[in-house]
C-alpha cells in the first residue's frame, strides 16, 4: 500500500509540474555541445520558453510527454516513497528518541530511488524524447519524431530490443540517489525543525514548509546529473544502438564541460525548481495526507478489529 501511495501522489503532482518538465528539457538541450554565442538561442529563459512553445506548437504542447511521465512518477516515485515509508513504519529510519538516522534515511530512500530510475527507465527515455520534439523552427537536440508513448516504445523495442528500452539506465542511477536521498531526508529534516521550533501545529502547513525546502535541496544538488542524463538519453544512436555524441556517462560529462563549460551544468535550473518546487510540494503534501488518512482509518481499523477478536 506504501507503493501505491507514493506513486498516487506522484502522479497527481505530474498533472501540474509536467509542463515545467518541458521547458526544462528544452533548456537542457539547447546549445549541445557548443559554445557560448555560436549556436541559435530559441529560449532565453523559462518564461520565454513558455511562450515560444505556446506560440509554435499549441497550449497543448506543454504537456508533451504526460503519458510517460506520469508512468515514470508511478514506478519511480513509488518505489522511492514506498521504500521510504515502509522503512519508516518499521522504525529503520529513526533512533528510540524518534530522530533521524541520517546515514541510514540517506541510504534507504536512495536504494528505493535508485530501483524505481532503473525500473521506469524506458517512460524516461520516451518520455525525454517526446517532451524535445518541437516544429523545426524552435527544435534543440535530436529529434526522434515519435508518434506517441506506444508506438515509441514498439519501435524502440523492434530496433533495439529490451536493451534499447533501457538504453541509459545506469547512467540515471546517480541521478536517482542524489534526488531521491535529498528532497525526502531534507524534507523530513525540515518538518522536524519546523516542530522543535514550534512554529506550527498545523499538520498541512509543516508538510507544505517541509516540502518547499525538499524542493530546493533536490533542485540545486539534482540539476547536473539531470542534465547529463537528459543528453544521454536524447542522444541520436547508430544502427547498433549505441549513442553518436557520447560514448558514456564520463565521456559525456568531459564533453559538456570541455564545449559549454561549468556552468553548462546548471542549464535548466530555474524551470528545475519551478518544477520541482510546486511538485515536491504537491507530491510531498499528497503523500503525507494519504499516508495519514491510510494510517488513520485503513491501520486503525486493522487494529480495532485485532483487539475485538482477542477479546
Amino acid at each position: 500500500m506504501e507503493f501505491l501511495i507514493g506513486g498516487t501522489a506522484a502522479m497527481g503532482a505530474c498533472i501540474f509540474t509536467n509542463p515545467l518538465e518541458v521547458l526544462k528539457t528544452r533548456l537542457q538541450l539547447q546549445g549541445e555541445l557548443k559554445e557560448k554565442g555560436t549556436h541559435a538561442v530559441h529560449y532565453k529563459n523559462v518564461f520565454h520558453a513558455g511562450y515560444v512553445v505556446v506560440k509554435n506548437d499549441g497550449i497543448l504542447a506543454l504537456q508533451k510527454g504526460l503519458v510517460p511521465a506520469l508512468a515514470v512518477q508511478l514506478v519511480l516515485n513509488g518505489a522511492r516513497l514506498g521504500c521510504y515509508g515502509v522503512a519508516d513504519t518499521y522504525g529503520y529510519l529513526r533512533d528510540k528518541q524518534g530522530k533521524t538516522i541520517f546515514i541510514q534515511s540517506v541510504v534507504i530512500t536512495g536504494c528505493g530511488a535508485v530501483l524505481g530510475q532503473v525500473l521506469s527507465s524506458p517512460f524516461f527515455l520516451v518520455k525525454t524524447h517526446l517532451q524535445s520534439q518541437a516544429t523545426q523552427t524552435i527544435a534543440v537536440g535530436h529529434q526522434h519524431n515519435h508518434e506517441g508513448t506506444f508506438k515509441a516504445l514498439a519501435n524502440i523495442y523492434r530496433k533495439n530490443g529490451v536493451r534499447g528500452l533501457y538504453r541509459g539506465a545506469l547512467a540515471s542511477v546517480p541521478r536517482a540517489f542524489v534526488g531521491g536521498s535529498s528532497q525526502l531526508v531534507s524534507f523530513d529534516y525540515a518538518k522536524r525543525f519546523i516542530e522543535y521550533a514550534g512554529i506550527t501545529e498545523n499538520f498541512l502547513l509543516k508538510s507544505f514548509l517541509g516540502s518547499m525546502v525538499g524542493g530546493v535541496v533536490i533542485s540545486v544538488a539534482m540539476t547536473p546529473f539531470d542534465l547529463i542524463l537528459t543528453r544521454l538519453y536524447n542522444q541520436p544512436i547508430d544502427s547498433n544502438g549505441k549513442g553518436i555524441l557520447y560514448n558514456g556517462y564520463l565521456d559525456c560529462v568531459t564533453k559538456i564541460y570541455k564545449s559549454e563549460g561549468l556552468l553548462a551544468f546548471y542549464k535548466g535550473l530555474g524551470p528545475m525548481y519551478l518544477r520541482l518546487g510546486p511538485h515536491t510540494v504537491l507530491c510531498l503534501v499528497f503523500w503525507d495526507q494519504l499516508r495519514s488518512l491510510y494510517n488513520k482509518y485503513f491501520l486503525q481499523d486493522q487494529i480495532s478489529s485485532k483487539v475485538d477478536k482477542l477479546a
